[in-house]
This record gives structure tokens, sequence and C-alpha cells, in this order.
């Protein structure tokens, strides 16, 4: 069922939970941000295991959704959207209950499952995808393989609850099983394949019994419950039957925020984690486990480089200065902090001043660690100044992303004539987007709206949804069938966006820190072997 769109429902909600914040945002009739609010959360060590409690999703929800309803009318809300952090494993039972706690895509204690399907599949599966993470647990005979009736991601579970479907966008699903980009399902020779060595291992529910459905951009994925309404607003303000998108994860949603969806298109995203997407005009010519093949939300065949720490360390070093200041009995001003240091970044020597840092607060796959242990090291001569420090510490956050996309310019010969920037990166003018272009050879371009990241995707693609399926009350101009030729027409005709070009300072300071980087990474493979918990 969808809504008919009756002239007060011209508000679209685009919610994202990512890694340290959840955050909410409307959207007006002209695509465009009216209200936004957030929520902070971290993840936390449960069983060992990187992850959120289900609890704490809807505690931040609701926070998020009455901070927009203080600014913005909620009953004037028409179409609904959830993102997430992708991959992972969140699996429950025929009544719906949590078997094992969110294994979120930061962990690494699949490299057993994920060597054995990459084989026997020919495709690369990384250790934080679902499939992975299901097959593991089949392997080590846990408890409740059994009960399994249904895995999901952390988008997929929200839409669930609010809308009763178990679905998911395509770019999303493409982050747990492997999908057939000509028909956006999943791929049937891989799932035959992954059934003979479940069965193998004594497990025999069919796969598809217990994935969610994918489904392509611009189609209803449901509609919001009486119940979904009350958990995301127990003031009733939502009403039942609001239609709703598929669901998508954050790279689709970033994708999508960067106007990076047709072929031959790339964005970076760079917060809690880094990753660059790259929308292929062909097949890779190899498998290669640093690179993930995903899908547009459209269903478009994506290169994916990830790499699981970006910013998490420079925060941690924000909080040791904010610290300071207060044992100084100085006022601390955190964003004022994480300005002083994004600008003293730029004048830093163009290496960083022979510092050396590690930035792995968790395992690292693409470089072989299966733990984290952040690290900065010096020799004695080397010039320890605040400018230094911030510069080395950024390089250190964008080093993993350079290795991982060297596979595709060098070996694979992708000429990526620009990357669209988004995340926490970005926040701050300049610093980023300039280090980034320097680090990795490639223009870096951020739009005016790169900070609304993954919420605004959402809310785009659930107005996609609207405008393909319905059409706003005021349009009557021609409806955009195509999800590019929609954000195209619609959304990014008058953006304003900013290129930076590589400087050869930059280029060349950044590569004289790479030297270092390289010859230094058996350090931190034997910090992990040396301290331990």
């Amino acid at each position: 069922m969808i809504l008919e769109n009756e002239a007060n429902k011209n508000l679209v909600l685009g919610i994202e939970l990512g890694s340290t914040r959840i955050k909410g945002v409307l959207l007006d009739e002209s695509y465009r941000p009216v209200a936004s609010a957030s929520f902070r959360w971290e993840n936390t060590l449960i069983n060992d295991y990187w992850s959120y409690r289900l609890e704490d999703v809807w505690t931040g929800i609701r926070d998020v959704i009455a901070q927009l309803g203080k600014t913005a009318s909620l009953e004037s809300v028409g179409a609904i959207g959830i993102s997430a952090m992708m991959h992972g494993y969140l699996t429950f039972d025929s009544e719906g209950n949590q078997l094992a706690e969110f294994r979120t895509w930061r962990n690494t204690s699949t490299a057993t499952a994920a060597r054995v399907l990459s084989e026997a599949l020919h495709f690369n599966i990384p250790l934080r995808w679902s499939i992975a993470h299901l097959y593991q647990v089949i392997l080590d005979k846990e408890e409740h393989v059994s009960d399994i009736s249904f895995i999901t991601t952390l988008a997929g579970y929200v839409h669930y609850m609010l809308s009763g479907e178990k679905v998911l966008g395509t770019g999303d699903a493409s982050g747990m099983f492997p999908i057939d980009s000509r028909n956006g399902k999943y791929d049937a020779g891989r799932v035959e394949a992954f059934t003979s060595l479940a069965q193998a291992a004594g497990y025999n529910r069919p796969l598809l019994d217990i994935l969610p459905e994918p489904m392509l951009a611009g189609v209803c994925a449901g509609n919001l419950t009486r119940a979904g309404a009350m958990l995301l607003d127990p003031e009733g303000r939502l009403a039942a039957g609001i239609p709703m998108c598929p669901p998508e994860g954050d790279a689709g949603t970033g994708m999508v925020a960067t106007n990076s969806v047709v072929t031959q298109s790339g964005n970076v995203s760079a917060g809690t984690s880094i990753f660059a997407m790259v929308v292929l005009d062909r097949p890779l010519k190899g498998v290669y486990e640093e690179i993930d093949m995903v899908t547009t939300p459209d269903g478009h065949p994506v290169a994916m480089v990830h790499c699981n720490n970006c910013t998490s360390d420079i925060d941690a070093w924000i909080a040791l200065f904010e610290d300071m200041l207060i044992s100084a009995g100085l006022h601390a001003d955190r964003s004022l902090l994480y300005s002083s240091f994004y600008s003293a970044a730029l004048n830093g020597e163009s290496d960083g001043g022979g510092l050396l840092s590690y930035n792995f607060v968790s395992g690292e796959p693409l470089v072989g660690l299966s733990e984290g242990r952040p690290l900065l090291l010096r020799l004695p001569d080397a010039k320890m100044t605040f400018s230094n420090l911030a510069r080395t510490l950024i390089f250190a956050s964008i080093a993993t992303l350079r290795l991982g996309l060297e596979i595709l310019t060098v070996k694979e010969k992708i000429s990526l004539g620009l990357l669209t920037g988004h995340g926490g990166l970005f926040a701050q003018p300049l610093t980023g987007q300039k280090l980034m272009a320097g680090a990795l050879e490639i223009p870096i371009a951020v739009t005016a709206l790169a900070d609304e990241g993954g919420a605004w995707g959402i809310g785009l693609l659930a107005a996609f949804m609207v405008q393909r399926t319905k059409g706003y009350p005021h349009q009557t101009a021609f409806c955009y069938q195509n999800l590019s030729d929609f954000l195209s027409g619609c959304v990014f005709y008058s953006e304003q966006i900013s290129v930076i070009q590589p400087d050869k300072a930059d280029i060349e300071g950044f590569q004289a820190f790479m030297t270092r980087y390289r010859k230094g990474l058996a350090i931190a493979s034997t910090a992990t072997e040396c301290f331990v918990r």
C-alpha cells in the first residue's frame, strides 16, 4: 500500500545509524534538509565482540525523532528511509528473539569462514560480511544455530521492526551475500555452493529462507505499522501507513549523497571506518582479498575498498588534549580542538616530520591484523610538534585506503578521475580534502551538503521512491524512473561542489610517509602479539 500523497504529507524522513551517531534528517519537496538531529553512541565489547545493544538503537532513534519534532511537523512526513552500518550479524528465532549479540562489521573472528567461502564461491568474501559470520557460527557449532529463523543487517532489523517486512536494499544485501547484478537477486549459483558447504557442516536450513529479500531502489518496501509508529514516536505524531523505501547500508547512501551511482564515478567515506566505492564499467580481471564486490542501490557492480579504521584514533587524541586542558583548569571546547587540530595539520612538514602512526583501534583485515593496537612512533630526532602530529594522524587514517586503491589503479588499470568525499574527515574545511587528494593522487570533491551524509542519502532514496511511484503534488514535469537521472535532474543540478587537485608537496610528503608506513607494518603486527589484555 502507498499512501495518497496529500498536500500535507510533503516531508521525507531519513534515519541512519552510523558508527558513532544516529542521525535523522527531514527533507522538503526540493530534497533539501529542513531539520536534522543526532544522538551519540559508541560500540562496546560484548562477549569479546564489537557490538551495540538493540535497546540503545531505539533509545537513540526516539531521541532523534523527539528532537526533529521540536523543529518540524512530524505529521507532515510522507515517506521514511532507514540506513545503517553495512555487514555484520544480527540473528533471530521464529518468535523474533535475538539469538546472539549484534556482531558488527568491526569484528574479525570469521577468518576461517571467509577463507573457505572465498575459495568455494570464487568470490572474495570479507570477514565482516554476514555470510561469513553465519558460516563461522555453523563451523563453530554455536548453540543458537539450530534456532536461526532470520538474519539481517542493522538497517534491515530496524526496517523490519517498523514495517514487518524482511527486506533489504540491494546495496546492503550485497554485503550479506553476493548479488547477481543482472537481476538484483542473490547469486543462485553461489547460493547452491554455500548450501553444499553448510550441509556438509550439518546445517540444512535453506539459505534463502533466512536472508532478507533484496529490493532495488525506487520501489516501496512496505509501510509503517501502528506498532512501528509507536516505536519511533511514542507521542503518536507519525501515522501508520507511511511508505518506506528499501533499507540501505551506509555505503549505498554515501553513493547517493555524493551523486556517485553511475559507471566510472566514485566516492570516499571517511569516518569511524574509511572506504572508497568505484562504480565499474567492466568486471575486474582478478579476485582480490582487499576488494569487495558490492552494488549500488539500483544494482550496478561496485568495487569497494573498505578499511576498519579511520578517525577513531584522532578522536582519542582530541579527548587527550581536552583532558589536558581541563587538568590545567582551562576551558576545553571540543569543537575548537578539532578545528585547531585540522588547521594545524596544514602547517606541518609535508611528510609529518618523520613521525609514524598506526590508527588500528580494531583489527584491520586489509593489512592482515586481527586485532588493533594504536601506535605512535618517532625517531629521537623527529620533530614532535602539534602540526606534525596532526598531519601524521590524518595520514595514518588514509594509508590503508591508499594500499587498497593501488590494486584498482595499478593491477586493474582503472582510472579514477575524481572521488567525492563525505564523512567526519571532511567536516573541517579544506584539510581532509587537501591531504586526501595528495595521499591518493586523485582530485577530491566535496559538496555543500557533504556533512549531512547517509541520513540525507537514505532520505533521497525515500524521495526517489515517492516521485517514482506517485510523485509529489507540485510535480507536473517528467518523473524520473532511473536513480542516476533523478539525482542529477532533481537534486544535484545546482549543487555547489568544491574540487581540490593533488598538490605536489602533499604527494611527495605522503609518499615519504608511506615508505615508513610500509616498512613499519611488522611493528603493528608484533604489537598485537606482545601487548595483550
